[in-house]
């Protein structure tokens, strides 16, 4: 049986009236063509199933990328106009779900706000807006132009020697896209800071000490996944960890 990934949901009205919860096809299709997997959208409802149901069902979460902002509630902090917009169901899906999946080992992959997402799970902060620091580059998405354009290649990241990505990639930098606003500003308890961008940015990050595939990367490794050398990596890494969780899982059942 094919391993099933759960894909977190972002709140989105259609036609900016109809209430939904959606997902990027771009965040489906790796999943299909280098995980070999099923994808299921999870919805950002809290009522929708708990923690322990989402576990039970899913051998592994992609914590996709999304408009809205964690809110700092979360983290200790008071909301402003900085902070931008907030999908606060999806903030009480995934903070829980993430550090659950952590605890356990099941194979979890973070990207933008899922970085964001792994970093206040485990208690670090983010910063409203991080082109306002000193020194920092404006990160965000073009506010014009094709999606080719907005997700074209835009730095590089540098690894930590002998960090899990090094060993990921077999390289010591890459270029990647760049569409976030905010960013860390206190690392969270157990974050590894295991890749920056040239102006300091915190980009790669891993839990020390966790069970499993634990990682998050600032940046969009999704977009046209299957084309780009450095994105088969990635998610060739995570189709490895799904495969143990789905063996093991398969075979637990088989022998309970």
């Amino acid at each position: 049986m094919k391993p099933v990934v759960g894909i977190i949901g972002n709140s989105h009205l259609i036609n900016d009236t109809y209430p939904a919860q959606t997902t990027g096809l771009m965040n489906i299709e790796p999943i299909m063509e280098i995980c070999n997997a099923i994808s299921l959208v999870v919805p950002g409802v809290p009522k929708n199933a708990t923690t322990e149901e989402l576990i039970n069902i899913c051998d592994g979460f992609i914590f996709t990328g999304g408009r809205p902002n964690v809110h700092p509630k979360f983290y200790g902090q008071k909301a402003t106009k900085e902070h931008g917009e907030f999908d606060v169901g999806r903030d009480q899906v995934v903070i829980p779900l993430i550090k659950e999946c952590e605890k356990i080992g099941k194979p979890i992959l973070g990207i933008c706000r899922g970085f964001q997402e792994f970093n206040v799970a485990f208690g670090g902060s983010l910063h409203p807006e991080i082109r306002d620091l000193p020194g920092r580059m404006n990160h965000r998405m073009p506010p014009d132009g094709t999606l080719e354009q907005k997700f074209a290649l835009r730095h590089k990241v540098t690894f930590l020697p002998g960090s899990v990505f090094e060993k990921i990639y077999c390289k010591k930098e890459i270029n990647v896209n760049s569409l976030h606003g905010q960013g860390i500003d206190q690392p969270g308890q157990r974050v590894s800071i295991d890749g920056y961008a040239p102006d300091g940015t915190p980009e790669a990050i891993s839990i020390v000490g966790s069970k499993g595939f634990c990682l998050a990367v600032q940046w969009h490794p999704e977009w046209q996944a299957s084309r780009d050398e450095n994105s088969v990596k990635l998610f060739s890494a995570f189709r490895d960890a799904l495969s143990n969780e789905t063996f093991a899982s398969r075979e637990e059942k088989l022998v309970g």
